[in-house]
């Protein structure tokens, strides 16, 4: 066969099989025949391998080195320097900039803490490839001269915010503020459930379990469509509605965490700059960027109508601008909206959208390419919606009595919307942090450092309270942190607070019952009954350390605060009451999912490894921290001390495990057929699991009950210390 190069084409030559032996394409995984196989890699993303900046590499310090200044001076300069291969619209790229930036912060939900913008990760699948977010790639190749020129010093999730926060001043908004401090990843989340379907923008129905009633869309979800950041803009399943849509709205940015006000301020402001792009047929356009040819270098949608002008873009398919002057914010969005009476119309892609009658020619917008050139501005079904709803239309006229309002409105829903999921204010860089505290932020005011943490210890321990009492509570306080959102979490001590203190899971007996035993402790020492909360859970680790016959002491490090209820924004933290928590082997109820993957859930959310998990569940059983007191995998004995029995039982074929009902199995004695023990499904995915069956038998070894020891209270004390920034910012 004659020799030919990578890159080369030549029809005549055959191309030969090679048995090459990688898996080196996404199609098929060693696991796809198991498809309900727990996937644990979500566990282990992120990891060093994949990061090319090292173990040492530390951004949120790095930017802090940044030239804030010249940076933003930049990005003014380049809101109005078009580029030939993508030309600004009216020569201005702030529209563009706007949508990138709230394309990137709008996949965040409230229900799992999941999207939004602060990893970057529109720059990959599925993301870069959604058809709500066509030619965004566009938006980030235009900036890529100014990551290049800041570097490292310079996280694309930053820059992707700034830049919309920035075209926004530039075009005469004055923003509430900024905040850097978002770090990338390297490669597409694989823990986020972005919806079931298989197709884009495949019709909504599946997604709720009665499309009439918004709010029984599948949860976490809040995007209506596979490809779209909030509704359909064309009204929903592409039929216009606007009171239909309006509902749709409703529920999906509250599932953002935004109030009908926020809403209102969001899609007006959103829509008061910029324009929609469908001038042309949407069939010619080329596949998105993961799915185009190596010759477009990471570009989708090649338009081959482009010819050089911004006015021939096509990207939703809707094509106009909403105001009379879409590169200033004013208040032309009103009127427009309640100046004119509007009908629907077909854009040149063949969308619907609304356009208005009898307009006066002095208020079309101008081409985006010739000024010469009117034409009629448009509103998307969800601007419709702002007229005709009547809760929205109340709110809009609220607005329009008020500009001040309005524009100090929008402008704190933006900083909401680009900084809901970067977690508390200790966590901004910058020079335009905010000083305000907001309440979605979730203060903390700062705890004391300055006592006895001994003498502290030493007044638990004397307190009546059991060890499993003490453990089982320190958890409940800390086990509801999100890394996805960096919610939640034990400082604060919102477990004594509604709606915490209320929760199933958490409780509620035991939990008082704990609490006032521990809070004059707190109250005498002048600690804070968060730092207390965790104490208690040290010191029975501590216990059970030693009834094992080890001495290892839990590092505490003192610090946390209290939140007060004026500090808690209740409605918010409703999403973060745990359904189940494998730890503490409990389930409300029974779910589609098993019980085993709402653990691994929440393992990711906590930010554990699979080892991690291991130990946690190997040490929280022998402890006795059963949700209700249960005996479900408790394989030992010795209740109450730190022992690996847990493992050695779970691994020993001396037993045989029957199901017995409910979830529920018996661990018999295969001589005798005797019930040794019972268990729960998550207790024997351990066993089952092949990956964590792996784990469990390291632990199980005759040589490693102190190393189990040793990797519980490391993985017990990251747990306690996940939400504590002032040590790990």
């Amino acid at each position: 066969m004659n020799n030919t190069t990578i890159g080369e084409t030549n029809d005549s030559i055959k191309k030969c099989p090679v048995m090459h032996g990688g898996m080196t394409a996404t199609g098929s995984t060693v696991m796809d025949w198991w498809p309900e196989a727990l996937n644990l890699d979500i566990l282990h993303q992120h990891d060093t391998k994949t990061n090319p900046m090292g173990e040492e590499f530390n951004y949120r310090e790095e930017v802090k080195k940044l030239d804030f200044k010249a940076l933003k001076a930049d990005l003014i300069a380049f809101m109005t320097d078009s580029q030939s291969w993508w030309p600004a619209d009216w020569g201005h790229y702030g529209g563009l900039m706007i949508r990138m930036s709230w394309h990137a912060a709008g996949s965040y939900r409230i229900a799992d803490g999941r999207g939004g913008a602060s990893t970057g990760n529109q720059r990959f699948a599925p993301l870069n490839s959604w058809p709500d977010n066509a030619n965004l790639d566009k938006a980030r190749r235009l900036l890529w001269p100014i990551k290049r020129k800041y570097g490292n010093r310079l996280s694309w999730a930053d820059l992707f915010v700034l830049a919309g926060t920035v075209a926004y001043e530039s075009m005469g908004l004055k923003t509430y503020g900024f905040a850097f401090g978002r770090e990338d990843i390297w490669h597409p989340e694989k823990d986020i459930y972005w919806g079931a379907e298989k197709e884009w923008l495949a019709p909504s129905d599946s997604r709720y379990t009665d499309l009439t009633k918004p709010d029984t869309m599948e949860n976490p979800l809040a995007a209506v469509q596979m490809g779209l950041i909030y509704v359909n803009p064309e009204g929903v399943n592409g039929q216009p509605d606007p009171l239909k849509t309006a509902e749709q709205v409703r529920v999906t940015f509250a599932r953002m965490a935004m109030n009908d006000e926020e809403t209102a301020a969001l899609t007006v402001g959103g829509h008061t700059v910029g324009k929609c792009h469908g001038n042309g047929d949407a069939s010619t356009l080329g596949p998105e960027p993961e799915a185009a040819g190596p010759e477009m270098q990471g570009f989708g949608w090649d338009n081959p109508n482009m010819k050089g002008k911004a006015a021939n873009a096509v990207t939703s398919g809707i094509e106009g601008a909403w105001t009379t002057n879409p590169t200033v914010f004013d208040m032309g969005y009103f009127k427009l909206l309640f100046g004119y009476d509007w009908e629907l119309k077909k854009s040149p892609a063949g969308a619907h959208q609304w356009e208005p009658v009898n307009i006066r020619e002095e208020d079309k917008p101008v081409d985006a390419s010739d000024p010469s050139i009117r034409h009629n501005p448009i509103m998307t079904d969800a601007d419709m919606a702002m007229k005709m709803d009547p809760t929205y239309n109340a709110i809009c006229q609220k607005f329009m009595a008020d500009e001040a309002y309005f524009r100090d409105t929008f402008a704190r829903a933006w900083f909401k919307l680009t900084h809901r999921d970067m977690g508390p204010k200790i966590r901004y860089v910058g020079p335009d942090v905010p000083a305000e505290d907001l309440i979605w932020q979730d203060p903390i005011p700062a705890g004391s450092t300055d006592y006895d943490v001994a003498a502290v210890k030493a007044k638990i321990a004397a307190s009546g309270l059991s060890l499993a009492e003490m453990v089982a509570t320190a958890w409940d306080s800390a086990r509801n942190f999100r890394g996805s959102d960096l919610r939640g979490g034990a400082n604060g001590a919102r477990i004594r607070l509604a709606p915490q203190k209320d929760w199933v899971g958490n409780e509620p007996e035991r939990l008082a019952k704990v609490l006032s035993v521990l809070e004059p402790i707190a109250k005498e020492a002048g600690a804070s009954i968060a730092d207390v909360i965790v104490l208690a859970g040290n010191v029975g680790v501590e216990q059970a350390i030693k009834a094992a016959g080890y001495a290892v002491e839990v590092p505490f490090a003192p610090g946390r605060g209290d939140a007060s209820d004026e500090q808690t924004d209740s409605d918010s933290f409703e999403a973060l009451e745990p359904l189940a928590d494998g730890y503490r082997n409990w389930i409300m109820k029974e779910y589609v999912v098993t019980a085993e993957e709402m653990m691994l859930d929440r393992t990711q959310l906590l930010g554990l490894t699979a080892p991690e998990m291991t130990v946690l569940v190997g040490g929280m059983r022998v402890m006795g921290t059963n949700y209700g007191g249960t005996k479900h995998g408790v394989f030992t004995e010795r209740e109450g001390a730190l022992t690996n029995d847990f493992f050695v039982n779970l691994t020993d074929m001396a037993y045989k495990w029957v199901p017995a009902g409910n979830g529920v199995y018996e661990i018999r004695d295969r001589k005798t057929d005797a019930v040794k023990w019972t268990a729960s499904r998550v207790d024997l995915a351990f066993g089952s699991n092949s990956i964590l069956r792996s784990y469990a038998e390291l632990y199980a070894q005759d040589d490693n009950g102190e190393k189990f020891v040793q990797d519980f209270v490391a993985a017990w004390t990251k747990v306690m210390n996940a939400d504590r920034f002032d040590l790990h910012p």
